[in-house]
This record gives structure tokens, C-alpha cells and sequence, in this order.
């Protein structure tokens, strides 16, 4: 077959091989007076972008659900945090539970309070404070120094004993590790000032029955007491008190007392409260996100040159910015009774116009100081069933990590994204390789075939003007 015939056998194969193929590199170079012949593989890179337009469409379309992908993620994050903050303020034991503790003396006595603790004033009288049980040794030049041969008992509160005895060689710093190795509830130091080092022990517990002493065979030792284990004598409420501890709990319920002086006869007051300050950061935290949720829902909304935000066509997105914005409308009515909180408006909470919320400090702090119940009852209801509840409730229809509106949204874009890759991998494996490799081979073949042709045509002139040369 001469290389025409072949040509034309290889464009005819090669334009059945693909219809997005351009030949016209192969033509030129077939007809063309000055032809170089063909750049093979500017040819096949022309032909393989032309092949992949399908895969142009897919990776937009995963770019575009990447896209809502982060936008969705951002809503997500927005919607937790305000969720957080409405379970925050529907707490038993958060914000709108926290208590203070105020003191007419706190150098006698101060106190803090658990949440949920029921607000009220005391009254505290602390006689003497608890003291703690310790002993001392008689002076020694250092701590290395050999203590006298002997034995002394250390006997507990309980009655639990221990004897150490010394045979001439044994240092302060010797007995210190034996007095500590036998788990006595006593610690055993040595403390050393200019005058020498003493051997300390001293209860771990203060109170009378954290009490010690210490009996000696021999008078070398030197061991005096220096402090005795006794209660902290007080009266709470009228109420005589003794305590093994200088912080008192149980005696009234959720109040801990810290007493830091005795002060006889002297009254001092405690008085719990709601803690307004917290209260107020959490009712302000909620305000923020709220508004940060409010303000990202709303960007979706608003063109940016010719378009929106990528979540602007869907559903999930529009009903969650009406039912941030209809919780707004929430109004509480107690079973009996009024009340001066009914809804955020009675906070000192507004809306504007964009559907963000504005905090009046001044309204709010006088509500809260003057009527904190009822700002609790507008937040918790009776039964956890009031204004952060219900907003709760519809935020976590969104949030839900196992069916949230917005986990199933995530699960079916990232589902298409798998597929989308899916594709490209699959058209590249498939369609796009074998095709390469084919194109690669045509063109090659075609541009030898061409290199070929010169010295055809010129055969084919000679034979023609021998033809012509015999019919002249």
C-alpha cells in the first residue's frame, strides 16, 4: 500500500475514533506546499482537552458543592453555638443558677454557694477557728546529726501507734522518712532556723479527732507540743456549730463556709444572691451568636455582583432563618400568677430590621436585679420548658448529628461529590487513557506517512513523465 493510501486508511480510522478529534493538522501537512510536517503532540493534547469537556461540567459541579459545603459548615457552627447558649440558660446548674456569696466581714468569714442554691441572709458567729495537731522536737546541730539512742511513740486520735527507735546512729532527716512510711495521717518534717534543725510533725487533718501525741523513753528527744488538734466552734443562724475543718458544709444547704478569724460574740452576715454578672455575660453570649447566625443565614440572601451565596436555592437554609427569626415571638405565661418577663422585650431585647438583636444594658440589669425570678422563669419555664428550651428544640432538629436537617444535607452533597470524582476517575480510566494512547499512535504513524510522501510524489512525477515522454 503507498503512503496516500495508507494515510487515507489512517484518517479515515482515526475520525471514526472520535468525533471531538481535529484532523486538520493532518491535512495541512498532507497538502500543504511548505508542510514541516505534524507536532504530534500538540495534536493529541488538542484532541484530549477537547475530550475532556464532560469532566469540565463535573469538576464545576463539585466545586459548586464544595462551596455549599462550607457555607453549610459555617451554619452549622453558628446554629451549635447559639444552641449551646440556649442550653446554657436552661440549666439547673448554669448561669441563671449561679449564686454569690456576700459578707459583712470577710476576714472572719466568707462562704460560696452552689448552684441552684436558695438565696437568703445568715448570720455567723465564729467563736474559734479549728486548729491543727503538732509536735517538736528539742534542737539539733543539723539534720545529719545522730539523734540520742531511744524509742518514741506516736499514738493518733484513733488510737493507732507507732514507735520509732534509735540506736545512737539515726538522723533527724532518718526518723522523718520512718514517721512517714507508716501512714499515720502526721507529716513529719525537719525545720531548720539559726538556732539549729527540730523535728516537726503535724496532722494532716485539723480537729480534735486528728489530735496526736508523742511519748518518749528518752528525754533527749525534747518533744513538746506545739499546737493541739481542737473544732472550730461557731453558730450559724443561731445554731451552735463544731467542725473539725475552718471550711464548714452541710450546715446549710449548698452554703460553704471559709472561716479566716475567730471574732466572739460578733455577728456576721452572709448573704446568697443570684450571680448577675454571670447571668448577664450568658444572656449577652446568647445576643452575639444569635446575631452571628443571623447575619451568615442572610448572606446567603444577598447578591454579590450577579449572584447569591450558594446555599441561596436551598430549603434547609431558608427554614432555618424563619424559625431563628419566629423564636423570637416566644412569650411566656405562667400557670398562675404574672410576671414582669414575658418575652425578650421585657429584657431590654429588640429587633431591628435587619433581624438582628440589640441589648438595652440598663434594662437588663435592673430587670435582673430586681426580678430574677422571673427572668429565670421567662429562660427555664416550671419544667426546663421555657424560652431556651424552645429554641433548643428547634435548633437541634437542624443540628442533629444523626438526623439534623443539616447532617442529612452534608451526607447527600458529600455523597455527590463522591460521585462526581467517581466520574472523572472512571471517564479518565476508561475513555480518556485508551483514547490517548490511540491518538498517540495514529498521529505517529500518520506523521511517518507524511515524512514518506515527498519521495512517493516524486516517484509518481517521474513515472508520469515517462508516460507523457512515450506519447509525444
Amino acid at each position: 500500500m503507498s503512503s496516500v493510501s495508507a494515510l487515507d486508511s489512517l484518517l479515515s480510522s482515526s475520525s471514526s475514533s472520535s468525533s471531538a478529534i481535529d484532523l486538520s493538522s493532518i491535512l495541512q501537512a498532507a497538502t500543504g506546499a511548505s508542510s514541516s510536517g505534524i507536532d504530534v503532540t500538540a495534536a493529541v493534547n488538542s484532541a484530549i482537552t477537547a475530550a475532556r469537556a464532560p469532566e469540565t461540567n463535573w469538576e464545576n459541579q463539585e466545586t459548586t458543592d464544595q462551596n455549599q459545603i462550607t457555607a453549610l459548615d459555617t451554619l452549622q457552627t453558628d446554629a451549635t453555638n447559639l444552641d449551646n447558649d440556649a442550653q446554657a440558660l436552661n440549666s439547673l446548674t448554669g448561669p441563671l443558677s449561679a449564686r454569690t456569696v456576700s459578707s459583712s466581714n470577710s476576714s472572719v468569714v466568707s462562704g460560696s454557694a452552689a448552684s441552684g442554691s436558695t438565696p437568703g441572709t445568715h448570720v455567723v458567729i465564729v467563736n474559734s477557728l479549728a486548729t491543727t495537731a503538732s509536735w517538736t522536737s528539742g534542737v539539733f546541730a543539723d539534720s545529719s546529726t545522730a539523734l540520742p539512742a531511744g524509742s518514741f511513740t506516736i499514738t493518733t486520735g484513733s488510737g493507732s501507734t507507732a514507735t520509732i527507735t534509735t540506736d545512737g546512729t539515726e538522723s533527724l532527716s532518718d526518723v522523718v522518712s520512718q514517721i512517714n512510711s507508716d501512714n499515720l495521717g502526721v507529716t513529719a518534717s525537719v525545720v531548720t532556723d539559726a538556732t539549729g534543725s527540730r523535728l516537726a510533725v503535724v496532722s494532716n487533718s485539723s480537729g480534735s479527732a486528728a489530735n496526736f501525741t508523742i511519748s518518749t523513753s528518752n528525754t533527749g528527744f525534747g518533744f513538746t507540743q506545739a499546737a493541739t488538734g481542737a473544732n472550730a466552734s461557731l453558730t450559724v443562724d443561731g445554731i451552735g456549730i463544731s467542725s473539725a475543718s475552718n471550711t464548714v458544709t452541710g450546715v446549710v444547704s449548698g452554703l460553704t463556709l471559709d472561716l479566716a478569724s475567730a471574732d466572739p460574740g460578733v455577728a456576721v452576715t452572709l448573704g446568697v444572691a443570684p450571680d448577675t454578672s454571670q447571668a448577664t455575660t450568658a444572656i449577652n453570649q446568647f445576643v452575639t451568636d444569635y446575631n452571628q447566625l443571623v447575619n451568615d443565614l442572610t448572606t446567603q440572601f444577598t447578591f454579590s455582583g450577579t449572584s447569591e451565596g450558594p446555599l441561596a436555592s436551598d430549603s434547609i437554609v431558608r427554614n432555618l432563618q424563619s424559625d431563628v427569626l419566629g423564636a423570637l415571638g416566644y412569650t411566656y405565661s405562667p400557670t398562675s400568677g404574672s410576671t414582669t418577663v414575658p418575652n425578650l422585650t421585657s429584657l431590654g431585647i429588640s429587633v431591628g430590621d435587619d433581624g438582628t438583636l440589640t441589648v438595652d444594658s440598663g434594662t437588663l440589669q435592673s430587670t435582673l436585679q430586681s426580678n430574677f425570678s422571673d427572668v429565670q422563669n421567662f429562660f427555664q419555664g416550671t419544667a426546663l420548658n421555657g424560652f431556651a428550651n424552645s429554641l433548643d428544640q428547634e435548633l437541634t432538629s437542624f443540628i442533629s448529628p444523626s438526623d439534623g436537617a443539616f447532617t442529612l444535607d452534608l451526607q447527600s452533597i458529600n455523597s455527590e461529590i463522591t460521585d462526581l470524582q467517581n466520574n472523572v476517575t472512571n471517564f479518565e480510566t476508561n475513555y480518556i487513557t485508551p483514547l490517548q494512547t490511540q491518538l498517540q499512535s495514529d498521529y505517529s504513524q500518520a506523521e511517518i506517512l507524511l515524512q514518506e510522501l515527498p519521495s512517493e510524489m516524486q516517484q509518481i512525477n517521474e513515472e508520469l513523465g515517462l508516460n507523457n515522454s512515450s506519447q509525444g
